[in-house]
């Protein structure tokens, strides 16, 4: 197999030093930290926002109107893939970049701040959900901004190792949220949490928006861009994304894996070992940062794997471990539910997320053309999380619901483990490629 790259400039531009380009990867993911800080927030105090924003006498209609509205903030990001990608392509990704940030933390704070159902009434929840939109909008495209820049000021040869340090930046804010929910259930009953102390978190994402903003606005812009001597217009980038729709098409296949994965041992974790699993609130935090941590551990060691032997050995090995090992784990865990079966199964699971996202999103990098890399690969990532990935806590639920199977999700998993495999063919074989 060849590897299918886009075309690139005859004469690559320099790259920056190390040491700075480590400082450069700091700045560069802190907005990631914040967004995956508040998407995994949301998945944990899910039962909590119901009880808050989406009262009802069905507790499952009201865990389910409160999917819905985390599902919904995806459904803005192939909008936001599409208007910010083209800014972020035509002027710069640093401006973009700081854009991003700043409408990203409008919805941070509106979902902080709105007062309960009881106070305001329907009002609640339109703000709520207006918060998750203006999230949606901006993540649509933050993530494969950051890509592109670690991808574009990346050293020679190590382009995956620094790529997957976006991901690994989702990571920490894991660890820092599931370290910060395992404080507040210590520290305040469960009666203080329902009513007030979830909202905790969420004002210390808010609180610690001025910083991030701060360290954002001290990047430079990539020489890669600087180089360039043609920025296209909106119409060449729209027209380019059409004339490579499949390209687009393909690469949101491949990404589809990932983001069912992510969302399914982080987000969904804490309220499947909650609600499905019977454990206890500290199991399943304690879980979810053990998963925080094995990503965090495994994405660069597997992003610096992929710098030597290639990406498409990992997409195809990991996607078939998924593919044939993702609801057995599932149905072995929910025979017997324990923290230590809850660990081990969600363990192995992070591994395979990690290795397979490791390439994956480098490798989103190099497929696209240069001209349009932010857009084409906002695109790609954004529908696949739009319709497969930011609805799988949802899908999650309904299918327990519906089958009575409680490993179900691992059913959800290994289908989309088929899709990146599928995927991988199209790309590395040369089926589909950049026009």
């Amino acid at each position: 197999m060849t590897v299918l790259t886009a075309s690139a400039p005859p004469s690559p531009p320099p790259r920056m030093p190390r040491r700075a380009a480590l400082g450069a990867v700091l700045r560069v993911t802190s907005g990631n930290f914040l967004e995956m800080f508040d998407f995994f927030l949301y998945g944990f105090y899910a039962t909590y926002i119901a009880q808050t924003f989406f009262p009802s006498d069905s507790e499952y209609l009201s865990l389910m109107l409160t999917f819905v509205t985390f599902g919904a903030g995806f459904l803005m990001r192939p909008l936001g893939a599409i208007i910010l990608g083209a800014y972020i392509d035509k002027i710069g990704r640093r401006k973009g970049l700081i854009l991003t940030l700043a409408i990203m933390a409008c919805g941070t704070v509106l979902i902080a701040f709105t007062p309960a159902y009881a106070t305001i009434g329907v009002l609640a929840p339109v703000l709520v959900l207006i918060g998750r939109l203006l999230q949606g909008f901006s993540a649509g495209v933050e993530l494969g901004g950051v890509s592109v820049y670690l991808a574009e000021m990346a050293t020679p040869g190590r382009k995956g190792f620094y790529v997957s340090w976006q991901s690994a930046s989702q990571q920490a804010a894991i660890m820092v949220a599931a370290a910060l929910g395992y404080g507040i259930s210590q520290w305040f009953t469960t009666a203080q949490i329902s009513e007030w102390a979830w909202r905790i978190p969420f004002l210390i994402g808010s609180l610690i928006l001025p910083f991030v903003f701060q360290i954002r606005r001290s990047l430079t812009e990539t020489e890669s861009f600087l180089a360039r001597k043609h920025h296209p217009s909106i119409g060449e980038i729209v027209a380019s994304m059409l004339r490579n729709w499949a390209l687009v098409g393909a690469g949101m296949m491949l990404v589809v894996m990932t983001t069912v994965s992510f969302y399914l041992i982080t987000v969904y974790t804490p309220t499947f070992g909650k609600s499905v699993l019977h454990l206890s609130a500290t199991s399943a935090l304690l879980v979810t940062f053990c998963v925080g941590l094995s990503n965090f551990v495994w994405l660069p060691v597997m992003g610096a794997v992929s710098d030597r032997i290639g990406r498409w050995p990992l997409l195809v090995v990991f996607s078939l471990l998924t593919l044939l090992t993702a609801y057995p784990a599932m149905s072995w865990l929910v025979q017997a539910p324990s923290f230590e079966r809850m660990l081990a199964v969600e363990l192995w699971l992070s591994f395979l997320y990690a290795s397979y996202n490791a390439a994956t999103i480098v490798a989103l990098t190099e497929i696209m053309p240069v001209e349009v890399r932010t857009t084409g690969f906002s695109l790609a990532y954004s529908l696949a999380t739009a319709i497969f990935g930011g609805f799988t806590p949802l899908v999650s639920t309904w299918l327990i619901q519906t089958t009575g199977d409680k490993a179900a999700p691992g059913l959800w998993m290994s289908g989309a483990a088929a899709v990146g495999l599928a995927a991988t063919a199209l790309l590395y074989r040369g089926i589909v490629k950049a026009r």
